[in-house]
C-alpha cells in the first residue's frame, strides 16, 4: 500500500501517542518466536508474537493500562467501569489494581465462573448483568453517567489504540526486515495500532487483517465505506465476535490495512494445533486467528519471506479443546466426511472398505433404513483436497453414490453424533439451528423459552465447552404457519439459521 503525505498525518499522530504510551509497568515485552515446523512446511520464515505470555494472557492489558494511566487525578478518584466477559475485563482489573483505582467490571450472567474469578482476583468489583454483552455494556455506561465513573472502551479509543500499538514497536525492534504482519480483528484496536505505527515508520511492510468468516465486521465496513452492524456474529472465536467495528479504528484501518482475509472455524482450529506443535502453547480461537489467515494467504507471498502473526491471547476454556481437536483435522484437510449410498445387501460394507484401501477410517455410522439402499456416514483420513477427489471418483467408478459433507456444518456439528435415523412416517418437518449462552441450566432455560404449540420432532445438543451452546431442533409445522414460527424465533432473541436444506439432514434424518 502506498501512503500519501496527507494520510501520513494520522499515522504520525498515532506513532507519537504510541511512543509516549506507558504500558510496561504492567505489560511485558513478549518474544517473537520462530515456528520452525510450520516454516519448513510452508517454505517461509514464520514468526509468532507471543501476547499469550502477558500477565493476563492477552494483549488487551496494553490498551487498558494506557487508557487508565492517562486519567487525571480527579478521574481516578471517580473510579472506572467497563463491560466485558473476557480479556478486556482482566486488563482493566489488573491496570486499576496497579494504579490503586476502584474498578467495576460488568459481565453478562452467562459468563463462565472461571472468568469471573479471574477478574475478582485482581481486586475488581464484578456485577453480573443481563444475558448478553450488549445488556452488560448498557448497564456499564449507565454507571458511568450516574456515578461519574470513567468508561473504559475495549477498542474504540485513541489511548487504547496507542497502547496496542506498542506491539508494533516491539516487532520492529525484534525483527526489522519483516515482509508482512498478520493481525486479528474484532473491534479493530490492535489492527489500528499496529497498522498506523508501521505505515508511519516502514510503510512497505504489509499489514494483513484477519477475521472469522462469520464475524467479518471490518470487511463489511470496507465494502460499505463506513462501519455497519452485522446481522449476526459467529461465536466460536468469541474474543473477536464484534458486530460493528469502531469508528476510530475503522478510520485507521481503512487507510493503512493492506488486505483483509477471512477464515473458517475449522481453519482456526488447525492454527491452534500448529501453534501447539511448535511452541506447546494453547491459543484461544481468536488468538490463533492471525496465523490461520497467514496460512490461508501463503500463496500471496514469495518463498522465504519473513511473515509474523500475532498470537493475541490464550484464555481458553479447557473443555473447548475437545471441539477444536475434532475440527482441526477437517481444517487442514486431513479428514473427509462422506455420505455414501451402498446396496442394502450382504458384502456391500466389505466392498466399500476394500475400495478405501489403506486409508484410515475415523468414523463409520450406519443404521438400517430400507431394503434397497443404505446410507453410510464415514469419516476417512485423507491427504488434502486432491486425495478427497480421487477417493470420491474411485467410489463413483465402483457404482457408489458419494457426497462430500466436509463443509456441511450440520453434518460436522450434529449429524455425526446423532442416533435414531429417519422418522417412520412422512412428517412436515423444518430444521433450525440455535446458539445460546452456555452456562449451568442453559439448556433447560432454552427449552423453557422455546415452548410453543408446534411439536418438536428432532433435537440435538452437545456441550463442547465453548461460551455458546449449539442446538439442532426440528419442528412439525405447516407452510401457512411460517410467519408465526419466525415471529417466535425473533422473540426468543437467539441467533438461528434454517438447516432444512442441509444435505446431511436430508440424507440421514429426513423422512
Amino acid at each position: 500500500m502506498s501512503v500519501s503525505l496527507a494520510q501520513l498525518s494520522l499515522a504520525h499522530y498515532y506513532l507519537q501517542k504510541t511512543l509516549l504510551a506507558n504500558v510496561y509497568q504492567v505489560a511485558k515485552v513478549t518474544p517473537l518466536t520462530p515456528l520452525k515446523k510450520l516454516s519448513a512446511r510452508l517454505n517461509s520464515q514464520i514468526l509468532l508474537k507471543r501476547e499469550d505470555l502477558q500477565p493476563v494472557h492477552s494483549f488487551k492489558l496494553r490498551g487498558a493500562y494506557n487508557r487508565i494511566v492517562n486519567l487525571s487525578a480527579e478521574q481516578r478518584a471517580c473510579g472506572v467501569v467497563c463491560a466485558s466477559a473476557g480479556n478486556h475485563a482482566q486488563g482493566v482489573a489488573l491496570s486499576a489494581n496497579k494504579l490503586g483505582i476502584n474498578a467495576l467490571i460488568v459481565m453478562p450472567v452467562t459468563t463462565p465462573e472461571i472468568k469471573v474469578d479471574a477478574v475478582r482476583r485482581f481486586g475488581a468489583e464484578v456485577k453480573l448483568i443481563g444475558q448478553s454483552f450488549d445488556e452488560a455494556n448498557h448497564y456499564a455506561k449507565q454507571q458511568a453517567e450516574e456515578y461519574g465513573r470513567v468508561y473504559i472502551a475495549p477498542f474504540d479509543d485513541e489511548d487504547v489504540i496507542a497502547g496496542q500499538g506498542t506491539i508494533a514497536q516491539e516487532l520492529l525492534q525484534q525483527q526489522q526486515d519483516l515482509d508482512a504482519i498478520y493481525v486479528p480483528v474484532g473491534g479493530g484496536g490492535l489492527a489500528a495500532g499496529v497498522a498506523a505505527y508501521y505505515k508511519a515508520v516502514m510503510p512497505h511492510v504489509k499489514i494483513i487483517a484477519v477475521e472469522p468468516e462469520d464475524s467479518a465486521c471490518l470487511k463489511a465496513a470496507i465494502a460499505a465505506g463506513h462501519p455497519v452492524d452485522l446481522a449476526q456474529v459467529g461465536l466460536f472465536a468469541d474474543g473477536v465476535a464484534v458486530k460493528r467495528i469502531g469508528e476510530k479504528t475503522f478510520k485507521v484501518a481503512q487507510l493503512y490495512i493492506d488486505d483483509v482475509i477471512t477464515v473458517s472455524s475449522d481453519e482456526i482450529c488447525t492454527a491452534v494445533k500448529d501453534i501447539f506443535e511448535d511452541t506447546r502453547a494453547i491459543a484461544e480461537p481468536s488468538g490463533a486467528l492471525a496465523l490461520a489467515g497467514l496460512k490461508k494467504n501463503r500463496s500471496a507471498h514469495a518463498d522465504n519471506e519473513k511473515l509474523a502473526a500475532i498470537l493475541s491471547g490464550a484464555n481458553v476454556n479447557f473443555h473447548s479443546l475437545r471441539y477444536m481437536s475434532e475440527r482441526c483435522e477437517l481444517g487442514e484437510q486431513k479428514e473427509a466426511v462422506l455420505a455414501v449410498k451402498i446396496p442394502e445387501q450382504p458384502g456391500s460394507f466389505l466392498r466399500f472398505s476394500q475400495l478405501l484401501g489403506s486409508k484410515g477410517i475415523t468414523e463409520f455410522n450406519y443404521r438400517f433404513s430400507g431394503r434397497q439402499q443404505a446410507v453410510v456416514f464415514a469419516g476417512i483420513r485423507v491427504n488434502g483436497i486432491d486425495d478427497v477427489k480421487q477417493l470420491t471418483q474411485t467410489l463413483i467408478d465402483a457404482d457408489f453414490d458419494v457426497e462430500d459433507l466436509s463443509h456441511d456444518e450440520t453434518a460436522k456439528l450434529h449429524v455425526r453424533y446423532m442416533v435414531g435415523g429417519k422418522p417412520s412416517t412422512v412428517i412436515n418437518e423444518r430444521i433450525f439451528s440455535f446458539e445460546f449462552p452456555e452456562h449451568p441450566g442453559a439448556l433447560l432455560q432454552f427449552l423453557m423459552t422455546l415452548k410453543s404449540r408446534w411439536n418438536i420432532s428432532l433435537f440435538h445438543y452437545r456441550n463442547h465447552g465453548a461460551a455458546y451452546g449449539k442446538v439442532l431442533v426440528g419442528f412439525e409445522v405447516k407452510a401457512e404457519d411460517d410467519e408465526q414460527l419466525h415471529r417466535l424465533f425473533d422473540q426468543l432473541g437467539f441467533v438461528y439459521h434454517e438447516e432444512t436444506q442441509s444435505r446431511a439432514y436430508q440424507l440421514f434424518l429426513q423422512s
